[in-house]
C-alpha cells in the first residue's frame, strides 16, 4: 500500500553509480529549490572522490552505509542496467523512493521485481524518459491525439548514430548482455521505442531482426530493424544502429489521412493537405535540430519537477515503473524475435 502523501519543504536525495549521466542528475538535483544532492556512492573511490568534491557532497563507498545517510528521501539509481533490480530492492526495503535511468532493468521480469518492491513498501518508483518532457514532443503527442493528421495508419523511427570501439571499451559492461542487456537497441533507442507507445498506444506484435556489423569486440548488437504492429492497428518500421557514418538525428514519422508529423532531432515539421485533389499542403516546423536531443539538462528538470510533485501529492508519475515496463517489452520482443525468427506476440511478455 502506498504511503500518504508527505510534505517537506526540502527532499533529501543521493545518488548511486557516478557515471556520466550521475553528472546530469547531480546538477538537476541542485537546480531545483525543494531539493538537496545529500549524498552519493560507487565503490570506485577516485570517481567517488571527483564526483563528491564536484557537487559539494558527501560521498559512500557501502551502499547499505549510503542507505543509512540521515533523513535520505529518494534514491537515484545511475549504475549499470543490468543491476538497477539490486539497488532498488535495497532502498525500498529502506523506505526510499526510487528514480532509475532508462531502462528500469534489461528484462521485463526483473523490472516487475522491482515494480512490485516499491508497491509493497510504499515507495514511489520513476523511470527517466526525459524526452517525453521536450517541447517538441509534447506538441507532437498534442497534434497527433487531437486528430491534425486524421487517423494515423502507419509510422518509422530510426536512432542512426555512431559509436565507436573506443566508446564500449571506456566501460566494460557497455555492449554486454548482462549489464546492458544488449546493444544499439536497449542503451541508444529504447527513448525512441517509448515515445513510440506512448504516442501510438500498446503494441500487438513485433518482428525483429538484429546484427553486429562494425563492433566486433561487443557481445550485443549494433544494428537492428523491426516492425511493429500496434493494437489499434497502426504498422510501423523502426531502426536502430551505432554504426552509421556519418552519424544522423533521431526521426520519427507518422503518417495520416490528412497529413504527416515528421520530428528529426528536436525539429517538428507538419505537413497537411488535401489528398484528394493533390494540393501541396501546407508546412511548418518548429524547434531547432541538435545531434544531442534529449540530452541536455532541461528535460531531466522538467521530469524531476514532475516526480517530486508525485512523490509529494502521492500520485503517479507519469512514466512510473509499470509504465516503463511497456518500451522494455518492446525491447525484449526485438532480441527474441531476432532469435526465434518468428514474431513475437507482447501478451507473452508484457504482464496485464
Amino acid at each position: 500500500m502506498e504511503k500518504s502523501a508527505k510534505q517537506k519543504d526540502m527532499w533529501n536525495i543521493g545518488i548511486v553509480g557516478c557515471g556520466n549521466i550521475s553528472d546530469t542528475h547531480a546538477k538537476v538535483v541542485s537546480a531545483l529549490p525543494n531539493c538537496t544532492l545529500a549524498a552519493a556512492c560507487t565503490r570506485n573511490r577516485d570517481r567517488l572522490e571527483i564526483f563528491c568534491r564536484t557537487h559539494d557532497t558527501m560521498g559512500y563507498r557501502s551502499y547499505e552505509k549510503f542507505l543509512s545517510h540521515p533523513n535520505l528521501d529518494i534514491v537515484v539509481i545511475c549504475t549499470p542496467s543490468g543491476t538497477h533490480l539490486d539497488y532498488g530492492l535495497k532502498a525500498a526495503e529502506s523506505g526510499k523512493h526510487v528514480i532509475v535511468e532508462k531502462p528500469i532493468e534489461i528484462t521485463v521480469t526483473r523490472g516487475l521485481n522491482l515494480v512490485e518492491a516499491c508497491q509493497k513498501n510504499g515507495v514511489k518508483l520513476s523511470v527517466i524518459y526525459q524526452n517525453r518532457f521536450m517541447d517538441s514532443v509534447a506538441k507532437m503527442n498534442k497534434l497527433l491525439h487531437y486528430g491534425e493528421i486524421g487517423d494515423v495508419f502507419m509510422a518509422s523511427a530510426s536512432v542512426k548514430w555512431f559509436r565507436d570501439q573506443q566508446y564500449y571499451d571506456q566501460s566494460d559492461w557497455r555492449g554486454t548482455f548482462a549489464l546492458d542487456g544488449g546493444g544499439a537497441v536497449i542503451n541508444q533507442s529504447i527513448h525512441t521505442i517509448d515515445l513510440l507507445q506512448w504516442m501510438l498506444g500498446d503494441v500487438e506484435s513485433v518482428y525483429g531482426y538484429t546484427a553486429n556489423a562494425s563492433h566486433s569486440d561487443i557481445e550485443a548488437e549494433d544494428n537492428a530493424t523491426a516492425t511493429i504492429r500496434f493494437q489499434n492497428g497502426v504498422i510501423a518500421v523502426f531502426q536502430a544502429s551505432t554504426s552509421i557514418v556519418p552519424a544522423q538525428e533521431r526521426r520519427i514519422e507518422f503518417n495520416g489521412e490528412k497529413g504527416t508529423l515528421l520530428l528529426r532531432g528536436d525539429k517538428l515539421t507538419v505537413k497537411t493537405g488535401v489528398k484528394i485533389t493533390g494540393s501541396p499542403g501546407v508546412s511548418h516546423s518548429t524547434g531547432a535540430s541538435g545531434p544531442l536531443e534529449g540530452l541536455g539538462h532541461e528535460n531531466h528538470l522538467k521530469q524531476y519537477q514532475h516526480i517530486i510533485r508525485a512523490i509529494s501529492e502521492n500520485t503517479e508519475p507519469v512514466v512510473s515503473g509499470r509504465e516503463s515496463l511497456k518500451s522494455l517489452a518492446v525491447v525484449e520482443a526485438i532480441y527474441k524475435s531476432s532469435k526465434e525468427r518468428t514474431p513475437i506476440d507482447l501478451d507473452h511478455l508484457l504482464p496485464i
